[in-house]
């Protein structure tokens, strides 16, 4: 008998335990319609300066760390882009600052040069490295 309340109990349960569902639903919808997925970004990115910058094993792990945080960090700020403007740019600046902070302690200094002028036009939005530059 105790089994058969504990079900009913556990039956009438289950329907309050969807909106909590829906919610992280409409999170994860939210972030990937700001435009950044942020793995599949970084992965694009690495597989971008690898080749351009002659990275190695240890720096491919340091420079995915840095780009991953960075992009989850510019995914957390992005709704300020349609909000207010200035707080994003304001926002954007100090993440990116911390971006190419890391990445000088990563690369050489000839690598890290090479990386700065590997930064496209804003326009060039089919450019995936604009992610970090804008």
């Amino acid at each position: 008998m105790r089994k058969c309340i504990y079900l009913l109990l556990l039956l009438a349960a289950l329907p309050m335990l969807s909106p909590a569902q829906s919610v992280l639903d409409k999170a994860k919808n939210t972030a990937q319609s700001a435009g950044i997925d942020v793995n599949s970004t970084a992965n694009a990115i690495l597989g971008k300066l690898t080749p351009a910058l002659a990275l190695n094993g240890t720096q491919k792990t340091g420079v995915l760390n840095a780009v991953t945080g960075f992009l989850k960090d510019k995914s957390g700020i992005l709704g300020l882009l349609n909000t207010d403007k200035a707080a994003y740019a304001t926002r954007f600046s100090g993440l990116q600052s911390g971006l190419f902070g890391k990445l000088k302690t990563l690369l050489t200094v000839a690598q890290y040069t090479k990386f700065l002028g590997l930064k496209p036009k804003a326009t060039d939005t089919g450019n995936v490295l604009g992610q970090l530059f804008y």
